[in-house]
């Protein structure tokens, strides 16, 4: 009889950490709803204390999903933690999940606090958590470099206190398979009342084995893993949800667990992540890559289409990847459109947004002979924008480019309503439409990122592209896509001048473990 492995995701927590990658309100809704349409068992929803937008977001999650519990990260303090309990207190299940570090480093270094002192903290934030939910998370922060016996200790106080899941994270990604495994084995042996609660662990990416760890502590003994869509996350990462749930079920000989994750949502999890924070997928990445299921040798082409287990050990439509994509076309009408959206997972806010993006749609289709599910992904990406979060619009480009000429650029941007006129030469047309629009703009905003992908196959497929840009501590990442690679450009420019400008962005959230 085998086990259930807890799923926990921290896309809208730790995942959002990575440089760019914070999400609006409405973005962190539509990646829950379709974490929920996964059925992930656990949802961070984000770190409730670390601004105003994060505690909203929180709050408005905690409100629509019901099938997922949502948690909110906390600090081991009590303002932290009662910001989190009011965050979740909508939630048919709500986590409050709190963390104070236990290496010695952390502990002489950061806190400033003695071990005593750090056992005392936690068993106190355990005893707030527990005024606004019996289902609460600890986690000992940078465990993976932790004494065992200052683990044991803290472990039992939380637990005598009425933590309900034990969280041992590697936050550094510091640990090897065979040590991490034997950290979770030692602790579910040595710590009292370890039957009584649920083990996890939290694995970060640094030494590129962090799904390499969570698997080896789950063979240990541990019942749920804290992972990420597309292994997002700071610095290198953190687990990968699609490699962990997908290991565990391809080789559900050797793992004595089973995960309720619908695996068919992987793939349009993993597109919808890398699309709103502007992160694209490598192509050999496993499970959810371009090439994940792709055959270029001979050798394996031959084999696959003898018999596919001969160099496939999953099936591609198993995770999501589907051989027929093309969904609607010029001639399609709005029911179509609609109910491809609700197929997609896409709820847009309004019917004016839905009507909006159909006369995008009817546009994209007289550009395009075959509209693809992932063209829709891109293309109702702009009805998530509110009018008080468009201060830039675009209204009209022009742009010259020929041989051994320098390209030039006008543009007409719509700011607060009123239109403004600029133009400018660049490098190229691209580079030209940037200067022509920071005329206008005059951010000041240093670009750390432009970035251009293939939505589709096919000289007329739409180009995605992606600007990062800097200001005053704050990284965002702008999105734009159109057929035509300047428009698309100019597009992503603009989202990001407009997430900086917006009050309603949040600043890069702090917090991990």
């Amino acid at each position: 009889m085998k086990q259930q492995l807890i799923i926990f995701d921290t896309t809208l927590r730790d995942g959002e950490q990575s440089p760019g990658a914070s999400m609006t309100k409405e973005e962190k809704l539509r990646v829950a709803r379709q974490l929920e349409r996964m059925r992930v068992d656990v949802i961070e929803a984000g770190f409730a204390a670390a601004s105003p937008g994060d505690f909203d977001a929180i709050h408005a999650i905690a409100e629509a999903i019901k099938d997922s519990t949502v948690c909110s990260l906390a600090r081991a303090n009590e303002n932290d933690i009662r910001r989190a309990g009011e965050a979740i207190k909508p939630a048919a299940r709500g986590r409050i999940h709190t963390f104070i570090a236990t290496s010695p480093i952390h502990m002489e270094k950061k806190l400033r606090m003695s071990p005593d002192q750090v056992v005392e903290q936690a068993v106190k934030a355990i005893g707030w958590a527990r005024e606004y939910t019996n289902d609460v998370e600890f986690s000992a922060e940078d465990a993976g470099r932790s004494e065992i016996d200052f683990l044991c200790r803290i472990f039992e106080a939380v637990i005598k206190a009425g933590a309900t899941t034990i969280n041992v994270p590697d936050t550094v990604g510091y640990n090897l398979p065979s040590q991490f495994a034997e950290t979770i084995r030692q602790l579910i042996e040595r710590v009292p009342g370890a039957d009584k609660v649920v083990w996890s662990v939290h694995c970060h990416n640094d030494l590129g084995l962090a799904v390499a760890n969570s698997l080896a502590a789950v063979l240990a003994g541990a019942r749920q893993v804290e992972c990420t869509i597309n292994g997002l996350g700071e610095r290198a990462g953190n687990a990968s949800l699609e490699e962990v749930v997908m290991a565990t079920r391809t080789r559900a000989d050797i793992f004595p667990v089973e995960t309720r994750v619908d695996t068919t949502q992987i793939v349009p999890a993993s597109k919808l992540v890398s699309q709103i924070t502007g992160y694209p997928v490598q192509p050999n990445k496993a499970i959810v890559g371009a090439n994940a299921f792709a055959h270029e040798s001979g050798i394996h082409q031959d084999g696959v289409l003898k018999h596919r287990e001969t160099y496939e050990i999953m099936r591609a439509e198993d995770v999501g990847w589907s051989q027929n994509k093309l969904v609607l076309g010029k001639h399609s009408g709005r029911n179509a459109f609609k109910t491809r959206l609700a197929e997609l997972g896409i709820d847009l806010p309004s019917e004016e947004a839905l009507n909006a993006a159909f006369a995008r749609f009817k546009e994209l289709a007289d550009k395009k002979h075959e509209i693809f599910d992932e063209d829709l992904q891109a293309l109702v990406s702009d009805e998530t924008v509110t009018p008080e979060q468009e201060h830039y619009k675009l209204v009209y480009s022009q742009v010259c480019s020929e041989t051994g000429e320098i390209p030039e650029s006008a543009v007409t941007l719509a700011v607060g309503g009123a239109e403004h006129k600029a133009a400018s030469s660049g490098s190229g047309p691209v580079d030209a439409t940037f200067k022509a629009i920071e005329k206008i703009a005059a951010s000041g905003a240093e670009q750390l990122l432009y970035s251009v992908n293939a939505i589709t196959t096919g000289t007329d497929a739409q180009g995605e592209v992606t600007v990062r840009l800097a200001k005053g501590g704050r990284i965002v990442n702008g999105q734009g896509a159109d057929t035509d690679i300047v428009i698309a450009s100019a597009k992503a420019y603009l989202n990001a001048l407009n997430k900086l400008h917006s009050s309603l962005e949040k600043l890069n959230p702090q917090g991990d473990i």
